[in-house]
């Protein structure tokens, strides 16, 4: 309990004086995207003692690169453990308020724990539940923090729905040795709903399971974002349509990605040749 604590109380303090109360402030410009500073995260774990996966730090690298090429100052880290993770996210809440567009990419293993999600550092070894909350990153929380500051606007995009190393109620040891995990939990990740200024994109639906692609550079949802984020003009909500239909297309509808949104304004990654979002 008390590691679980001084994680969260990190994380609240870091931002209890950044982040701005909703209230008058909380309208946007026309288009998101067109004024003010561009920050991003990105965050790609594979190498897991247990369950290791093989897409996510080639997909953090390509979306990071893709991102720069957009004009967004950006932030990479790969294979993190539970103090860089929790740092990353720390830091990056520290610089957000500054920022008119606060886009986080993460990809790895994520896991849901009594309906709340959480991101898995490389070095998670969690024997039950609540060694999960205490050993990850809680995502609601983050996002509660990023909506907080009231303008602009947040976009977290989160591949991390893979299959969960937990929920069989056994686990494989870095030795080899199989564990008994203490509490089955579900697979995928909970639903979560969006507040205002935000869009939280899964790379599929709630507690359902995406694919890392042994046989390929990147996962499936991250090569559709990929193919569809430079587009000039494409508004998010149909950037994501396209990545939906692609994915579940690819996979006989076995992954349908899935997004909650409350923005409010008019976003695109990159603008068309007018400077705005849409045709």
């Amino acid at each position: 309990m008390a590691a679980l604590l001084t994680r969260r109380l990190l994380l609240r303090g870091a931002l209890g004086a950044a982040a701005l109360p909703f209230g008058p402030a909380m309208s946007a410009p026309a288009d998101a995207s067109a004024a003010g500073s561009r920050i991003a995260l990105v965050i790609g774990n594979g190498a897991y003692r247990t369950a290791p996966l093989k897409n996510p730090p080639g997909d953090a690298i390509a979306v990071a690169a893709a991102l720069r090429g957009l004009g967004y100052e950006v932030t990479l880290r790969q294979n993190t453990r539970l103090p860089e993770l929790i740092e990353s996210l720390r830091e990056f809440s520290i610089r957000a308020p500054k920022a008119a567009v606060r886009v986080v990419f993460y990809a790895g293993h994520g896991v849901q724990v009594k309906g709340r999600n959480y991101l898995v550092p490389i070095d998670a070894d969690p024997q039950s539940e609540d060694d999960i909350q205490r050993q990850s990153a809680d995502v609601g929380e983050f996002v509660d923090r990023l909506s907080a500051i009231g303008t602009g606007a947040n976009i977290v995009v989160l591949d991390a729905c893979r299959v969960n190393p937990f929920a069989g109620g056994v686990i494989v040891g870095p030795d080899g040795r199989r564990l008994k995990f203490r509490g089955a939990t579900p697979g995928g990740l909970a639903s979560l709903d969006a507040p205002v200024g935000t869009l939280v994109a899964f790379s599929t639906a709630p507690n359902g399971v995406a694919l890392d692609s042994a046989s390929s550079e990147h996962s499936v949802y991250a090569r559709h974002l990929l193919a569809n984020m430079s587009m000039p003009g494409l508004q998010i909500e149909q950037l994501f349509k396209r990545v939906r239909i692609g994915v579940a297309e690819d996979t006989g509808r076995v992954q349908v990605p899935w997004e909650s949104s409350s923005l409010t304004a008019d976003f695109c990654f990159k603008s068309n040749a007018n400077g705005r979002c849409g045709s």
